[in-house]
């Protein structure tokens, strides 16, 4: 049994090419008949069949050249588009070499197909660059954390040795000012190697609703400590926010080394400021200094490990904040102008992780300059 209701009519392109062409011979039909009253009923009824049957011959032709011309190239199209789909790049249509319309088609349909498969093979090749140097990047670092942490051992019996070396010279020795520079020197190589092991092996972190307001203001207050004697306001500008998650003595590490890089670019007096703000979801935290700025050229390069354009630098400060914001889910950027001085952005969801991961991706706000 058959239940007629409501179907959705759509007609193939057969009949909306052939549509056309039969309502104007049924038309012309019509006026034919119009025009031949006047001749015997077999007469009309003879030229009227000719008519027809011309009609319908040229309905027929019409058909074959739409066939010829369109149906089987649409058909290869089809195979082809579907061979693409399932991952062959090589497909081409024949149809290509055709001076029409159709024609046209089938070279833009190659040329897409060739980028495509220029495209899919120049990720490839750098998937496998970017897999080869991930790979060397690791054996390194394996190599790096082993030899800082044989090197960590000795290095502090060295240091141990030279502390009692100096308690026991006299006060008036010269010699102590040697011991000074031996210890100075031995807390570098110490910085050092700690800094290389947090970035081969980094330690995992405690992410948790917190309040980024205090977190900053504790580390304002560490920062201060460090250039007691120098000319330098420091300034911090708190903010209305809610809860955010994150790692407080993580994020407190990664402004303290853009507070302290600020200091070092800052010759005689100048300004550091610190500010808050939340904006499209996410918590941003801005350090602005007034300091000899960054050259445009190493912008690009200044998260890159062991870049560094000091004279003791190690080039994992950069890096191992970098780091520390991307295990947040977060983004740092930078601007810097030459003689103005540099502004770091650090921007931190205001969503909890697990919340996170059902939102849809968006682009990070940039700061109010």
């Amino acid at each position: 049994m058959m239940i007629f209701g409501y179907m959705r009519f759509r007609p193939g392109w057969r009949l909306k090419a052939i549509l056309p062409v039969a309502i104007v011979l049924l038309a012309g039909l019509g006026v034919f008949e119009l025009a031949t009253l006047e001749l015997e009923t077999h007469q009309r009824f003879q030229v009227l069949a000719v008519a027809a049957g011309g009609a319908l011959a040229i309905c027929a032709v019409l058909l074959v050249a739409l066939a010829f011309l369109v149906q089987r190239p649409l058909m290869e199209l089809s195979r082809k588009i579907e061979a693409v789909r399932n991952g062959d790049l090589d497909s081409r249509v024949a149809f290509s070499g055709r001076d029409d319309d159709v024609g046209g088609l089938g070279r833009d349909f190659n040329e897409m197909v060739r980028q495509l498969r220029e495209s899919r093979d120049e990720l490839q090749r750098v998937h496998q660059t970017q897999m080869s140097r991930a790979e060397h990047l690791a054996t390194l670092g394996e190599l790096a954390a082993g030899l800082a942490h044989e090197v960590r051992n000795p290095l502090a019996g060295i240091a141990g040795a030279v502390d009692i070396l100096g308690r026991e010279l006299p006060p008036s020795s010269p010699s102590r000012g040697i011991v000074r520079e031996v210890q100075k020197e031995v807390r570098r190589i110490q910085t050092i190697l700690n800094e290389l092991l947090d970035y081969a092996r980094p330690k995992p972190f405690d992410i948790r609703p917190a309040d980024l307001n205090a977190t900053i203001d504790h580390t304002v207050q560490l920062a201060r400590q460090q250039i007691a004697s120098r000319p330098i306001d420091v300034r911090f500008a708190p903010a209305d926010l809610p809860l955010v998650a994150h790692d407080p003595l993580q994020i407190q590490r990664l402004v303290l080394n853009l507070v302290l890089n600020a200091f070092q670019a800052i010759d005689g007096d100048g300004l550091v400021e610190l500010e808050l703000g939340s904006e499209n979801g996410f918590a941003w935290v801005s350090v602005r200094d007034t300091g000899r700025g960054i050259p445009a050229e190493q912008l690009p390069s200044i998260f890159r490990p062991f870049f560094t354009t000091k004279r003791h630098g190690t080039g994992l400060g950069l890096s191992l904040s970098r780091r520390i914001v991307e295990q947040h889910g977060g983004s740092i950027e930078v601007r810097s102008s030459v003689g103005k001085g540099t502004k770091f952005v650090v921007r931190l969801p205001l969503a909890p992780i697990d919340a996170r991961a059902d939102r849809s991706a968006e682009r990070w706000p940039k700061s109010k300059s």
